[in-house]
């Protein structure tokens, strides 16, 4: 009977690990921005907002997409918004990290799908980015 018990759990176990991986990203749902966005952490995720041009939101772009698990999941730098997909190394988890370019800055949401708090991982992530966009400057 302890097997048993044992069993199941364990397949429920690979059963959310499997849906956490693999279930699909709805771009309608996560492929955008409030409207109002001023910069600061939250439980889930990050904003921040930063002043710059095209050219930087074009660096910026490239940027990102040489973290590591991470994919555009809607967007364009032509259209001034693009959503990147990050997943985590070992359970893969994904954030979303939306960017929109206007008005002259940059503005950036990053946040979880699934959980109530990130430990603080996309505004690392975010600031990272940053960081190394400054140093392209």
């Amino acid at each position: 009977m302890i097997r048993m018990v044992g069993l199941v759990a364990l397949a429920g176990l690979i059963g959310v690990a499997l849906y956490i991986r693999l279930a699909p990203s709805d771009a309608g749902r996560w492929h955008r921005m409030p409207e109002a966005v001023t910069a600061g952490d939250t439980a889930g995720g990050a904003l921040r907002v930063i002043e710059a041009d095209e050219a930087d939101f074009s660096r910026l772009h490239d940027i990102i997409l040489r973290t590591a698990r991470t994919r555009v999941l809607a967007g364009s730098t032509d259209a001034g918004m693009i959503t990147f997909v990050t997943r985590s190394r070992v359970f893969g988890f994904p954030d979303y990290t939306t960017l929109r370019h206007r008005d002259g800055r940059i503005e950036i949401w990053g946040r979880l799908r699934f959980g109530r708090s990130d430990l603080g991982v996309n505004a690392r992530r975010i600031d990272g980015w940053l960081q190394a966009l400054a140093q392209r400057g």
